[in-house]
């Protein structure tokens, strides 16, 4: 077969042409054997490339997503002998890696203590086990910079970005598993079966995820991302924080030319400048979304009422890639109906975190009522919804 691939496009088909055969099911070890001439010797970019065409061909995210794993083991020489310059400090991937770091030392500690509890199987065994669990649930912040910052800028960059939603699905396979974990060690009595198979889950959805980003995702984007936008999602990366490392000190940030505008703009019912409309959308309790009627996010609010993380990266990305595959279908099928006129608005409700959100879409229409864009209103409503009784009078607490 090597005599026949002389172009990197035929190394690129033949690399399709295995990752679809494996997705379809065929032995794995013949399919190595046949094609270890390419996969040998895959790329960053071709890997990234193979799973961007699978899907564009259409192949269901989630049958991707079940075969990914032995694809990428077949890659995994490859990938891991690829050398690739880290960045150093001051660098976005840099502080990334830093958290990857760390992850590791409490995945090493979390194989310990859980194979001590199971051993043993003393109350307070499984409660060490519990409390080390709970150092995990910072590192969401490292998927939130990932879905929110970085993987914007690479869909602008990168061409074969696709494959990042598969990413972003293995994400909220770790935010579900703590929760299941968590919910099996409340139990009064401990099921170990249950609770090794969740646990081994967890392990094999952060550990790999860490392999695909420093040794894929990562290397692809370096090369792909300028440097004015690696310090445009350090800025970005401010408000979202990060985990287990110290605040990075951040020495540039996003250009806001605009924000001293004083030109009125006449709204029909007042006439206020941009700063007074930043303020008042800033100030009103609720977290606000706007999507164009082509998909493509153009605001959201500020403040102090931001419920769920955004970041500048994702002005100008369809709304589509701001979801992982799971709730993509639902985004299509709310703006789909809002575009076709058959709904105006649709509602969610939801506890996350010990809140109750209230979470609402609306369609935007023009005089004419010609869709715009739809609209997201998210609002913590816990405490409106115990509200009792009435209050007529002035009570400041």
């Amino acid at each position: 077969m090597s005599k026949l691939i002389n172009t990197p496009e035929e190394r690129l088909n033949q690399l399709i042409s295995f990752a679809k055969r494996m997705v379809s099911g065929e032995n794995g070890v013949e399919l190595y054997h046949k094609y270890r001439s390419v996969t040998d010797k895959v790329t960053p970019t071709e890997a990234m490339e193979v799973l961007d065409v699978l899907l564009k061909e259409g192949i269901p995210a989630e049958k991707l997503k079940a075969a990914i794993g032995k694809i990428l083991n077949i890659f995994y020489k490859s990938l891991s002998a690829f050398e690739w310059k880290k960045p150093e400090s001051g660098h976005f991937i840099h502080y990334l890696m830093l958290e990857n770091r760390e992850v590791e030392k409490i995945m090493h500690a979390l194989k310990a203590l859980s194979k001590n509890a199971f051993a043993s199987k003393k109350p307070e065994d499984y409660q060490i086990l519990k409390s080390k669990l709970q150092e995990l649930k910072p590192y969401e912040l490292h998927y939130i910079k990932k879905e929110n910052i970085l993987f914007p800028y690479i869909e602008q960059a990168f061409p074969g970005y696709r494959c990042l939603s598969i990413m972003w699905s293995f994400h909220d396979d770790f935010r579900r598993g703590l929760k299941v974990i968590d919910g099996l060690l409340n139990e009064p009595i401990i099921d170990n079966r249950k609770l090794s198979n969740e646990l081994g889950k967890l392990f094999f959805t952060v550990l790999p995820i860490i392999f695909r980003e420093e040794h894929i995702v990562f290397p692809v984007a370096l090369r792909a991302i300028s440097d004015e936008a690696w310090k445009a999602m350090m800025a970005e990366s401010f408000e979202t924080g990060w985990c287990y490392i110290p605040q990075p000190e951040i020495t540039y940030y996003l250009n806001n030319s605009n924000s001293n505008n004083t030109d009125l703009i006449d709204l029909g019912t007042g006439i206020l400048t941009a700063s007074q409309i930043k303020l008042l959308l800033n100030t009103i309790p609720v977290d606000v979304t706007l999507i164009d009627e082509n998909d493509e996010v153009r605001y959201f609010s500020g403040g102090n009422h931001r419920i769920f993380h955004r970041s500048a990266a994702i002005i100008g990305r369809k709304v589509q890639n701001c979801h992982p595959p799971e709730s993509v279908h639902m985004v299509n099928q709310i703006v789909d109906a809002f575009k076709s006129g058959t709904r105006e608005h649709a509602d969610f409700w939801i506890t996350l975190k010990g809140k109750f959100l209230h979470i609402r879409y609306f369609a935007v229409r023009n005089e004419q009522g010609t869709y715009k864009g739809t609209l997201e209103v998210s609002q913590d409503v816990t405490e409106i919804r115990a509200l009792q009784g009435e209050r007529r009078l002035l009570e400041w607490e």
